[in-house]
């Protein structure tokens, strides 16, 4: 489709700048916990949660919202392996995680009970164990159909994201979890409900539009995390 391989082009060279920083030599995994840690604010701040960096950074933040997320990021690393081939238990505990606090337990890992969703998450499932598409591409198709079909209510913002994210990490594209993508994610807020209602209607134009949203949100996850590595270097 016109614009996918650009945006893709584009998204690479970001995350190669953020790659090739001195400071991921030696001190990576810092680097990565402060985007999960950033990442997870941003993505409960666009589920609804009200609470600051700075008090989630203090665990000041005991809203269920945050906590789900925070639970969620500490957790990826672990379900990387798995979602290359179990993508529908992976969002299953990826909902358990988020919905901790907000559900019964009986509902936790379960996706709303509706056949279009179960089909598509099938779908989705069957397509990511063939598909040879830019890793940029399949997170962006990941994040749209989980948020348009709503299917982990009442978490499925955060699912959605974590989800990009792992795609990010499991196809090679980020494989050290470094881009905060859901803080671009945040930044591009005012933008994402038109983007996705593009997704959502199927159009050829309405899905590249998504995925170019997406791909400007790993840009920005990007030069986020390269902004980590700049104040690690500082000291």
């Amino acid at each position: 489709m016109p614009g996918i391989a650009d945006s893709v082009a584009v998204s690479r060279q970001a995350v190669d700048k953020l790659l090739g920083h001195r400071v991921l030599r030696r001190r990576s995994a810092d680097v990565s916990a402060e985007s999960l840690l950033r990442g997870a604010w941003a993505s409960a701040a666009l589920a609804g949660s009200a609470a600051s960096l700075e008090e989630v950074r203090n665990g000041q933040a005991d809203d269920p919202i945050v906590q789900g997320a925070l639970r969620v990021s500490t957790e990826l690393a672990l379900l990387s392996g798995p979602w290359t081939s179990a993508q529908r238990q992976v969002l299953a505990r990826l909902h358990a995680l988020a919905a901790t606090d907000l559900l019964p337990a009986e509902k936790l890992g379960r996706p709303r009970p509706d056949r279009e969703v179960a089909h598509r998450l099938d779908t989705l499932a069957e397509v990511l164990a063939q598909t040879k598409a830019p890793a940029v591409v399949i997170a962006a198709i990941v994040q749209g159909e989980v948020l348009s079909l709503d299917a982990f209510a009442p978490a499925s913002s955060v699912v959605a994201r974590a989800a990009a994210r792992l795609t990010l990490i499991e196809r090679g594209l980020d494989p050290k979890s470094l881009v905060a993508l859901e803080v671009g994610h945040l930044e591009l807020a005012e933008q994402e409900q038109a983007a996705l209602a593009g997704y959502r209607g199927g159009e050829p134009a309405g899905v590249v539009g998504w995925i170019e949203h997406c791909s400007r949100a790993i840009q920005l996850g990007a030069r986020e995390s390269l902004a980590i590595c700049e104040a690690i270097q500082r000291g």
